[in-house]
């Protein structure tokens, strides 16, 4: 964690190379203001400034092997404290054999105390630093791989409920063919040609993650021609869809669940013709959809029924995070479902 700090062009690089750069300057600035000579005032700031980047390439290779937890604290105290006095020997011994000037060297003597403390207390707070910073770009780090793993999960469910809703829709379908092949074997030939019709155009599209509603009408036609077979004349779906609606986009096959759902609640209980009404229109930012279905009151609602919405609300609520897009409400004989989709997430 420490040494990524130190290692790759993070936050903490830029603190230690902007350190180290200021530290040269400023020894050679203090050392002319005292008067040394120019050539002496930039070897010596060069070499503490060298002294300076040794000290903390060192504590970056102590600490990416041990780091100092609890009462071991003190530790980032003490090794700081330790590398500055071998550093302030290194530089004092460095210049003395490379300078014979007695007193420049003087000066150097004079002044060990004050760059001890100065190297100590700077390789002190650029750890502290450097290893705040790391920790903070671990945290970062770490909440983009929690933000990862749960778009990869929410990912994970979408496809589940999808491949949950074509078996499901399957299985009804192949059950009506299966009453008709005895009774109604041309019906339950072209049924089985709208189904395959039906679910080519759905798997081929099913990595889509929005289509038009012009397009998933399409699908929904395809559906409810499947559906005629099974119930005749007695079904009707009048859709009623604004001209503006129709480029609006929509997730897959959102719709054809809760239509699904219409119909069986239609048609369950009732003995005349059952008439669904299907309304689209663009309001503000969404598309408005109403599904309008009649609805016995006084018999249950038939087995399986609550997949279709519940798997809408739970797709929405994946799609969009929110739980109030999807709606429901009896008005008498009515069943009523309302769908917002927002056309901008």
């Amino acid at each position: 964690m420490f040494s990524k700090a130190f290692t790759k062009p993070t936050t903490a690089n830029w603190i230690i190379q902007g350190a180290n750069l200021i530290w040269f300057l400023g020894c050679f600035l203090l050392l002319r203001w005292y008067g040394i000579e120019i050539e002496y005032a930039i070897a010596d700031a060069f070499l503490f400034a060298l002294v300076f980047f040794a000290g903390v390439s060192i504590l970056d290779r102590i600490f990416s092997f041990y780091m100092p937890r609890g009462g071991n604290n003190w530790l980032l105290l003490a090794v700081p404290l330790f590398l500055s006095a071998i550093g302030i020997a290194i530089h004092f011994y460095s210049l003395k054999f490379f300078f014979e000037d007695s007193e420049f060297m003087e000066f150097q003597s004079l002044v060990i105390p004050i760059r001890w403390s100065v190297l100590w207390v700077s390789f002190t707070l650029v750890t502290l630093i450097a290893l705040v910073v790391a920790k903070l770009e671990l945290q970062e780090e770490s909440q983009r791989r929690e933000n990862m793993m749960k778009d990869l999960s929410k990912e994970a469910e979408l496809a589940q409920l999808r491949q949950q809703l074509q078996p499901h829709f399957l299985f009804n379908s192949l059950n009506s063919i299966n009453a008709l092949v005895m009774s109604k074997p041309e019906r339950a030939r072209e049924m089985v040609i709208q189904l395959s019709d039906f679910l080519r155009g759905t798997i081929r599209k099913d990595s889509q993650e929005a289509v038009t509603l012009e397009e998933e009408l399409g699908y929904l036609r395809l559906y409810l021609e499947i559906e005629k077979v099974r119930f005749g004349h007695r079904l009707e779906v009048e859709f009623k869809i604004s001209e503006d609606a129709e480029s609006l986009l929509v997730p897959q096959l959102l719709i054809q669940p809760l239509l699904e759902n219409a119909i069986k609640h239609g048609l369950y209980g009732v003995t005349d013709d059952v008439k669904i009404l299907f309304n689209a229109k663009k309001e503000g930012g969404y598309l408005n959809i109403t599904l309008e279905n009649p609805f016995d009151p006084d018999h249950a609602a038939p087995a399986g029924t609550g997949f279709g919405l519940s798997s809408v609300d739970r797709r929405l609520f994946l799609l969009y995070g929110r739980k109030d897009l999807l709606t429901t409400e009896k008005l008498d004989d009515t069943f009523r479902v309302n769908l917002k989709i927002p056309q901008s997430k």
